[in-house]
Order: structure tokens, then C-alpha cells, then sequence
């Protein structure tokens, strides 16, 4: 039987985490040997979304580009050797500290060719990286091939954009326009087009220019090729041996949960909130420092915050919330989730919210545990922790957790950047594993505010960058009905579920709430991650779900 494109996708989904893991106990390969070949023919097939015109032989996927370069360390399209590693004291280092501005990690640049990345995220993030990096491989053979005649002589337009980036690099000026004509050559891309890429590049705060990247990544792709210098990956021996062991999600818990302890809060009602730092602190403080009277002034305030408007309320608010009840926990743990905790027995105020009392009692008051996105496999691996009781020497002190809550940004497979996903059910991509729930939020909360609301299952997927529109069409239109694709889902699913029917370190009523604001659509061109961020459209799902978690934790649950 002739295989669907869907079929055929998720095979090639899985041919790569196989090969992946594979290459990560070995230790290390080249990504133009067999090893790395076998990546490239199983992301070519896959052909995802996000990475554009990955299958042309000639054009360049310049979107796809920009996206990979806000989330790999300035500076590594230059590298022949790329080390993944652990915390291993590097950050005591001389070297100077590299953290992408999409994704959370610690880089150092060692010298002109070697990039050392921080993996303390587990294994998604490892995955990730390694897609990208993949992507980059492929496209640094198209540069090649479009630098070089049939006879492998280079031609007059590498030599040019040489020039330009030897210009860049002593700080004197260039024609920009003659420079973007010989990217044209190079990238297959017509001259509007590359104009628009390099503007882009420029508005980034982490990447090079768009020429030097082009420039850097052609280069070693010919010294590869004509004199065998081999561009390799590897993974450090102390990566491979803590990776799965939950070394920095223990370590995270653990200091979290010696704050609370220290400011006696741990036989308090606890709330966890899984968010962003800056909508519930102020959500709450908003109201309670400014007297807001309603959500409408509430999110009119955020997005003054949000643009940075002048007079804007920002640091007025959180300099009341430290006075109030807010202690925000330093993460010394490498995980790189930052957390505060808001004891709402410190507030002034007896409204947690416009119309929302708070126990009279300061001993019954919540308390709320705020931490930011985690990212993939690293959910489950800092929630479990979590949820596991405190021992205090030779005693075991179990949380009295009473709810947690998962707000979250997500790719909507109907609907528009900016709506709302309200998930019954998280299903685990690749696997048979999926994980029904009671949502505590429902589509009847968000109705009226000019936002779209979908509510249904939500595919868990490997990675937000191996997705194409025959799988995601496959998990909408199948008998699945999914309404979305996120990283965390089912990781944080798993965690309670274990935590409160198995393990009983919570109680087996925790309540639930999981809530999605579309980032992107994957099935719209012109939607997908790689077209940029949300911006303020993100402003009002953001807030708005905060605010709908705060009035369920106000509710006498």
C-alpha cells in the first residue's frame, strides 16, 4: 500500500529522534558524514513548515533562517566545531557569556572556531538544536553550490560579498545595495526579497548581518569540501551522563521550596502558576496598587507596560508588589525557569482582584507559585520535583498544593494568531499516550472579548520545528479533532497525574486549568513562527487568561 504524506512525515519525525539519541550516546559526528546525511534525508522529507524552502535545491529559506539565528548563540554560523555540554563551570569562566534572545541558554565562544552550548533543559532542547543546526547544514550546501561553477571555480559574486563582509568587519562602509546583489546570486532569492532579509537581520538584536552569516556559513561549507576541514558536533561526556536524571529540576524545586519554608508559607494553600514573570504580578498588583477597578483597565495598563509608553506604571507596580507579598526567587540551578512566589497574606489589600475577596484569615490566604515557560521534556522534569514533598532532614513535609495552572503560547490549527485554546485532553505525539482531564476553565470564560475560543484536544508535539501541514492536517481532520500543537501539554499532565493518583504527594482533587493563546497558525502561510512574533496582538489573550486563573484561585475551592 502507497504510503500519505502524513505517514511518510511521521516516519521521518521518528527516524530523526531515533538518529538523534543514537548519535547523542556516541558522542559525536559530522554532520556531512552518513550520520548527519541521515538528519538531512529525514528533515528533507519532513520538509516542516517552519523551515520554508528547505527543499529547494537553490533558494535559501531566509524566515527559517532568522528564526534559527534568534535561538542559536551570536555568532556560531562561524564555527567549525559546536560542543554541547552541561553546567560545568564555564559560567566562572573568563569567556564571554552568549544567550540567544529566543531561547534561553548559556553559550560561550572557547576561540575562532569552537562554540561550547549550555543544554540544561533536557532532552527537547537537545532535539531542538540539533534540528536547527541540521537546517543550517543544509542550507550552507546550497550557499556552496551557488558560490561555485560546474567546474567547482568560485564566482565573482562570493568573491564581492567577501569584500563586503571584510568592510563590515574593520567598521567602514558599503554600498548595501550592491552588497544585497550579490546575495541574490548566492541565495536564490530576488533582490526585494534579500533588501527585506537584510532589514530583518539588522532589527535583530542577536544575530549578525544577514551578509556575514551567508558569508560564514558558505565558507566552511568550501573548506569542508575542497580541503577536508570537517565541521563536527559533539556532546560533552558529563551532558550524556545527567541528561534524564532531573539534576537541575531537583535543584530548582529544592530552592523554591526552601523559600517557602523560610517564610513559613508551606502548609499554606498553594497555587502553581506556569506563566510568563510579568502578567500575574501585574494582574494582581495592578488592581491592588493603582485601584483598577475592572479587567478592561487592567489590560489597558499592560499595554502601556508592554510598549513602554511614557508614565507607564511598570516599576511603580513592582516596586509596591516587593512591599506586598512578592519574593522573587534567584535560579542558581541552570534551568533557566525563573519563579516568584506571592504570599497574599502580606497584601494590603483584601481583593486579590476587582470583586475577588480574600480569606479574612492571613494563615488561610494563598499562596502563588509563579514560573516562567519551561520548554518540552524539561515540564515534567521540574514539576515532579515540584510536587514531590519537602524533606527537611529525616521528615517529609508534602505541599498543600490545591491547584496548578498551565497558561501557555501554542500553534492553532483553526483560528487566527492572538486566540484561545482551551484543551480537554493532551495527546502525546508519536506515542499512544494521551491525557484526558476536568478543565477548571472552559470556552464559556473568554466569550465576549473579541477573541476566538476553541476548545478540544491538544497535540503534546516533539518539536514545534518538525511539523508540516500533512501531520497537523492529519491531528485536525482525524478523529483526534485537535484544536493545537504546544511542546509541554502532556509533560505537565503526567507530572500531576503521578504526583496525585500514584505517588499521593498532592491531594488526588488538585484542580487543573490549562489555557493557549495562538502564537501562530502552521496551516496559514504567512502564520507560522517563523513569520515573527506576536507583538501586542499577544497582549490581551496573555492577560486575559491571567486574569480568568486568578478568579478561579479566588474561588473557596
Amino acid at each position: 500500500m502507497k504510503r500519505t504524506k502524513a505517514q511518510e512525515s511521521r516516519s521521518a519525525i521518528e527516524r530523526l529522534y531515533i538518529t538523534m539519541r543514537h548519535l547523542f550516546m556516541r558522542g559525536n559526528y559530522k554532520p556531512t558524514g552518513v550520520s548527519g546525511e541521515s538528519l538531512v534525508q529525514a528533515l528533507l522529507t519532513l520538509s516542516p513548515e517552519i523551515y520554508g524552502l528547505v527543499n529547494d535545491p537553490e533558494k535559501l529559506e531566509l524566515e527559517g533562517l532568522l528564526y534559527v539565528m534568534e535561538r542559536l548563540p551570536q555568532g556560531i554560523e562561524e564555527c567549525r566545531y559546536i560542543r554541547l555540554i552541561s553546567k560545568e563551570g564555564y559560567e566562572d569562566s573568563g569567556f564571554q557569556v552568549l544567550v540567544p534572545s529566543k531561547r534561553k541558554r548559556n553559550c560561550y565562544r572557547v576561540d575562532d572556531e569552537q562554540m561550547y552550548v549550555e543544554m540544561t533543559r533536557g532532552k527537547s532542547d537537545i532535539y531542538d538544536i540539533l534540528t536547527h543546526l541540521t537546517f543550517l547544514y543544509i542550507e550552507s550546501e546550497k550557499i556552496r553550490t551557488n558560490s561555485t561553477d560546474p567546474k567547482g571555480r568560485i564566482n565573482l559574486n562570493w568573491k564581492k560579498l567577501k569584500e563586503i563582509v571584510d568592510k563590515e568587519n574593520r567598521g567602514e562602509e558599503f554600498n548595501k545595495e550592491a552588497a544585497c546583489s550579490y546575495l541574490t546570486h548566492l541565495t536564490g532569492r530576488t533582490f526585494e526579497e534579500c533588501i527585506a532579509a537584510v532589514q530583518k537581520f539588522e532589527s535583530s538584536h542577536n544575530s549578525n548581518s544577514l551578509f556575514s552569516i551567508i558569508y560564514h556559513m558558505g565558507r566552511l561549507s568550501m573548506e569542508e569540501s575542497l580541503e577536508g576541514n570537517d565541521r563536527e558536533i559533539s556532546f560533552s561526556a558529563t551532558l550524556r551522563e545527567r541528561v534524564g536524571h532531573h539534576v537541575y529540576g531537583e535543584a530548582w524545586a529544592n530552592a523554591i521550596k526552601t523559600v517557602l519554608d523560610e517564610q513559613n508559607l508551606l502548609e499554606r494553600p498553594i497555587h502553581v502558576i506556569s506563566a510568563n514573570l510579568h502578567s500575574v504580578v501585574n494582574t494582581i498588583y495592578g488592581h491592588q496598587a493603582l485601584g483598577l477597578k475592572d479587567y478592561e483597565a487592567i489590560e489597558d495598563m499592560a499595554m502601556k507596560i508592554s510598549v513602554n509608553s511614557k508614565g507607564n506604571k511598570g516599576k511603580e507596580i513592582l516596586d509596591y508588589a516587593r512591599k506586598n507579598g512578592l519574593i522573587q526567587v534567584v535560579d542558581t540551578s541552570g534551568t533557566n525557569i525563573g519563579v516568584q512566589v506571592i504570599d497574599t497574606g502580606k497584601m494590603s489589600s483584601s481583593n486579590l482582584l476587582p470583586g475577588v475577596k480574600l480569606e479574612e484569615s492571613d494563615k488561610k490566604r494563598p499562596v502563588l507559585v509563579v514560573m516562567d515557560y519551561a520548554f518540552g521534556e524539561q515540564a515534567y522534569e521540574c514539576f515532579d520535583e515540584l510536587l514531590k514533598p519537602y524533606e527537611v532532614g529525616q521528615q517529609k513535609v508534602p505541599l498543600n498544593i490545591i491547584s496548578t495552572a498551565i497558561m501557555g503560547k501554542a500553534g492553532i490549527l483553526e483560528g487566527k494568531k492572538g486566540d484561545i485554546m482551551i484543551p480537554n485532553a493532551h495527546v502525546f505525539e508519536g506515542t499512544a499516550d494521551n491525557y484526558p482531564f476536568k478543565n477548571e476553565l472552559d470556552s464559556g470564560d473568554f466569550q465576549g472579548y473579541g477573541l476566538g475560543v476553541y476548545e478540544g484536544p491538544m497535540i503534546t508535539v516533539l518539536g514545534t520545528s518538525l511539523q508540516n501541514k500533512e501531520v497537523l492536517g492529519y491531528f485536525m481532520e482525524s478523529s483526534w479533532k485537535a484544536i493545537g500543537l504546544e511542546m509541554e501539554g502532556a509533560h505537565y499532565q503526567k507530572a500531576i497525574q503521578s504526583a496525585s493518583k500514584i505517588r499521593n504527594s498532592i491531594r488526588k482533587s488538585v484542580k487543573v486549568m490549562y489555557a493557549y493563546y495562538a502564537s501562530d497558525n502552521p496551516l496559514e502561510t504567512g502564520s507560522t513562527l517563523a513569520s515573527g512574533a506576536l507583538g501586542m496582538e499577544g497582549v490581551r489573550p496573555t492577560y486575559l487568561i491571567t486574569y480568568k486563573i486568578l478568579e478561579q484561585i479566588g474561588k473557596a475551592w
